[in-house]
């Protein structure tokens, strides 16, 4: 365990912020980061109840090498809690061992064996020292068959002439997940001891822990052995201390057949024909433990690099050349990171491996990062812009966690957020640097922002920090892996830096920041960013504000979604914000104003009258924007006329506002829908994004009803001229545009021209389908256009064109167009090729499992599919379950993605019904399952509400001539 330094919830917070906020301020960051690497060394650090640090629910935390975070809404008492009877039964650890090394040894077999299993046999030494008298050691262990040793499932040593006590009963508590361990004596505080167990475990197909993967190469099947082991899935492999604090060093020992390659975090010590040994890791948390075993191939640095790259894939894959963007790439950003915390890469190696079967998109195991195939490996010849993008991004974001999560933990999930929401910030800073053409620092508004702030509106959200008391089962921990916590963590972190300026002075230990700092304009602002922030993470949602740019009058007030429903949770601060104000007054930016209390006047922020305001330059801040109706009316005088003096991210803005403020009845539908008309002379990309991404909601909530008609018509009157843009701009659809955005935008005017029925498109689709189809082995569609070409055409199409495509599916070598292809399939309007896709879903051998829950949520996307997706969800629910909801990332999405479409008092009933009959069934997809919920009733009244106003409308609007 690395010493550790204290460092307060302000602290680790101020300092995050700094680390964000500009190149002179990320040197404070550094400095502790600096600190904690010269402290790497194995000594204790104390997990007691937090100490009271403040009085705005923060609390003191222990640094773990170091620890950056923990937070309460409530602080606890400065006091030791007493030992309960039975601490086996509950789900955190106890206060009296640290563990210091372990020694384990894997031996996996990639065979099955005569009951036609694969396993793993191993044995594993762990060195801990007891910190308090204990005749108790409680470790971890999951599906484990511990092998019995003298009588016992363990033998205990001491050290350094330490007497260890004899072993009175030992057993796996399965509930909780320990290897419970009684002593016929106590263990002595100061002493250490090493604990030595045997065991045989399952090389299972289920995505956690020590898995296997396979795959088939030139018809011949291989088999892949694999780890995933956050957030606590190290303990199916291994005994061990599986909580993030309890860091220490790995001496690994991996077994293999010959002709294989194994991996691990460090370099390897040595190799005999079935035999690696690796060199002890840093010191590290229990997730981030990997090891592979495979006979990949990899592409690297030239010998003598200060850091060896390796790029492992499937020997085609390498051979093909889809390991080399990652390679070119990764070097350049591990740089940027080596610059922006201001210290060196930490290990002598960084190998990412591509795998076949994954349930995340990727892990950040220190030294060996570990990925899906489709986060990984990039053709040039069949993969698209977005492919690469998606490659660059995930890159920087597990790069990013090597310093931010790796080098420095945090002590418990429950703060989770400031570990993947500052890498997530930062993955767009890294990607942006290595791909400056690209505006990757605007485009995490659409990939991140706009998204999440669809979530966080609803009454079921949940704060960016939780009380650790409440994140204690694994269960509870999974959940935490939500859009919450990367996205909202990211745009936080984003609105943050912004007002965050060079000029900030601080000592190096980060303790605080003053307003003074924060602030230039005289402005009074809290006494430090701390307050600012706790408002920000230690409650859910986000604001309104509403200017009424007649007098300047600003107000705000929690948005909701559903402004009926109940809010439950209760906030330390009730729900106001400290709120940084950036805004345009008829084109030219003004100075950043703060909004501290519920309401304010800002006389500069009053109009003339022929003056227009908008507020959230660039959507910096993580807050939405009502106006009074009159600038409302300007806005949309000035979008019909000039645009283009409005920015690009401001125009994307002002419609996905516009479109939740009326899904919050705080406007008129119908003004939501006018900011939508001048997209008819708009090319550019975010805001015919955000446009498709808001009337997406209209059609679900319609296209089974009157108003998918006219509302139809309508899309193709304002997507015609942007289709005919691109057609004219890539010369007849034989060029790709030179733009990043333009690429996209390119994409977004062929899909929705050919939903919406442009003949020209539907005509152009299907003919280059046909062509494929006719030369399998030659298709010329655009990697760029795939996805979309192949969903319209199947959807025309019938049976012929279905089973080509499942076709090529199966036979792809290349992810991303196995990808593109496997929701393309959803896309056909035949009901019994839909259900029998849904039935692919259950065979391991049709669709691979870490597929499966995006498959039902492709079909459910289809409004045929949806009604085939939820009976068959509900009819194979225990299977799901057991298969798929312990630790799957994406298994909440199953439950969101298939009941989106519910708008009715009948479909909510049923899944109320849905609810009660599966108690205790649903894991990690619970918090999902009342967000559905919530957005069924809001879906109810809104439809209520709005439908004959929308047909009107979009009738009114289908009548008259363009404008």
């Amino acid at each position: 365990m690395g010493k550790g330094i204290y460092i307060s919830k302000a602290v680790a917070v101020a300092c995050v912020v700094l680390a964000v906020g500009a190149v002179a301020t990320i040197i404070a960051l550094s400095v502790v980061y600096s600190q904690e690497k010269s402290k790497n060394e194995v000594t204790s650090v104390s997990t007691d109840s937090p100490d009271v640090t403040t009085a705005t629910a923060t609390t003191a935390t222990t640094a773990t090498t170091a620890t950056a975070s923990n937070s309460s809404s409530t602080p606890l008492p400065p006091t030791t809690p007493s030992i309960p009877s039975e601490p086996w039964k509950l789900y955190r650890l106890p206060i009296s061992l640290t563990p210091i090394s372990y020694n384990v040894t894997l031996w996996p077999r990639l065979q099955p064996n005569a009951q036609n299993l694969f396993i793993f046999s191993g044995h594993s030494k762990v060195v801990f020292r007891c910190d308090k008298e204990t005749d108790l050691i409680l470790i971890h262990s999951n599906k484990l068959n511990l092998t019995i040793f003298d009588g016992y499932h363990a033998k205990l040593t001491g050290l350094s002439g330490a007497v260890a006590p004899t072993l009175r009963k030992t057993w796996l508590e399965v509930p909780t997940q320990y290897l419970v361990v009684q002593l016929n004596g106590p263990l002595k505080a100061g002493s250490t001891y090493e604990l030595f167990t045997e065991f045989v475990g399952e090389l299972a197909d289920d995505l956690g822990g020590f898995y296997r993967s396979e795959y088939f190469e030139d018809g011949v099947k291989k088999v892949v052995a694999t780890t995933q082991m956050q957030p606590t899935d190290a303990r199916k492999a291994f005994p061990c201390f599986d909580e993030p604090a309890m860091k220490a060093v790995f001496h690994v020992t991996i077994i293999h057949p010959l002709g294989t390659i194994a991996l691990s975090n460090s370099m390897n010590h040595g190799q005999t024909l079935t035999q690696t040994s690796f060199e002890p890791t840093e010191i590290m948390s229990t997730y981030l433990l990997a090891f592979v075993v495979s006979d990949f191939g990899y592409i690297g640095t030239k010998p003598g690099a200060e850091v060896l790259i390796r790029i492992w894939a499937r020997q085609q894959a390498i051979t093909e050349g889809q390991g080399d963007y990652a390679l070119n790439k990764t070097g350049p950003i591990l740089k940027f990171f080596e610059d922006y915390y201001n210290i060196s890469y930490p290990l002598k190696k960084s190998d990412q491996i591509a795998l076949p079967d994954f349930s995340a998109g990727a892990m950040e195991n220190w030294g060996l990062i570990t990925y899906r195939e489709t986060a990984l490996l990039y053709n040039p010849e069949v993969s698209s812009n977005g492919d690469k993008e998606w490659v660059a991004t995930v890159i920087s974001h597990e790069l990013a966690h090597m310093w931010f999560g790796n080098l420095v933990t945090t002590r418990w999930w429950n703060d989770l957020w400031l570990n993947e929401g500052f890498a997530t910030y930062v993955s767009y800073l890294g990607a942006h640097d290595a791909e400056p053409e690209w505006n990757m620092k605007d485009l995490i508004v659409l990939n991140e922002i706009i998204g999440v702030m669809g979530v966080d509106a609803l009454a079921s959200s949940h704060p960016l920090s939780s009380k650790e008391a409440d994140i204690q089962k694994p269960e509870d921990i999974s959940q935490l892996f939500d859009s919450i916590t990367y996205s909202k963590g990211a745009a936080v972190l984003r609105m943050l830096s912004e007002f965050i300026t060079e000029s900030v002075s601080t000592n190096p230990n980060c303790e605080i920041l003053r307003s003074q700092a924060v602030n230039e304009e005289g402005i009074k602002l809290p006494s430090s960013v701390e307050h600012i922030m706790n408002r920000w993470i230690l409650q859910m949602g986000f604001p309104v504000i509403t200017i009424d740019t007649k007098t300047g009058k600003t107000t705000q007030k929690h948005f909701l979604l559903d402004p009926d429903s109940v809010v439950d949770r209760p906030s330390p601060f009730n729900y106001e914000w400290f709120i940084p104000i950036t805004w345009i007054k008829t084109g030219v930016e003004k100075n950043q104003i703060w909004l501290l209390e519920k309401e304010a006047t800002f006389g500069e922020m009053a109009l003339g009258a022929s003056d227009w305001l908008v507020a959230n330059v660039k959507m910096r801040g993580f807050y939405r924007v009502n106006y009074d109706s009159e600038n409302w009316d300007r806005l949309l005088n000035q979008l019909s006329t000039q645009h283009q003096n409005i920015p690009e991210i401001n125009r994307a803005q002002i419609i996905d506002d516009a479109f939740n403020l009326a899904r919050a009845k705080i406007v008129n539908t119908t003004l939501a829908l006018r900011t939508t008309k001048f997209l008819n002379k708009e090319v550019e990309y975010m805001p015919w994004q955000t446009a498709s991404l808001n009337l997406d909601y209209f059609f679900l909530m319609f296209d089974r009803s009157e108003v998918y008609g006219p509302m139809q018509a309508y899309i193709k009157k304002q997507v015609t001229p942007l289709f005919k843009y691109f057609e004219g701009i890539t010369a007849n659809w034989t060029k790709i545009p030179e733009n990043h955005t333009d690429q996209y935008n390119q994409v977004n005017a062929i899909s929705l021209a050919c939903s919406s029925g442009v003949k020209a498109c539907n005509d152009l689709t299907t003919k280059w389908f046909k062509e494929w189809m006719t030369n399998p082995a030659n298709n010329k569609i655009s990697p760029n256009l795939r996805s979309t070409v192949y969903c319209s055409a199947i959807a025309a199409g019938g049976a012929e064109e279905w089973d080509f495509a499942w076709g090529m599916y199966k036979n792809a070598t290349i992810a991303s167009e196995a990808d593109k292809l496997m929701h393309a399939l959803s896309c056909t309007k035949q009901p019994w090729l839909l259900n029998r896709y849904l039935e692919y879903t259950l065979d391991t051998k049709m669709i691979r499992k870490q597929d499966a829950t995006f498959t039902i949520v492709y079909i459910a996307g289809n409004p045929i599919g949806q009604p085939l997706a939820w009976d068959f969800i509900r009819s194979r629910w225990n299977y799901i379950f057991n298969n798929y909801g312990s630790g799957s990332f994406n298994f909440g999405r199953l439950i969101s993605g298939v009941t989106k479409r519910f708008s009715t008092e009948f479909e909510y009933k049923q899944l109320l019904q849905f609810k009660e009959d599966n108690k205790g069934q649903f894991g990690s997809a619970a918090t999902s399952l009342e967000q559905s919920l919530e957005r069924t009733k809001a879906n109810m009244n809104w439809v209520a509400m709005n439908k004959q106003e929308v047909l009107e409308w979009f009738t009114s609007e289908t009548s008259s001539p363009a404008s």
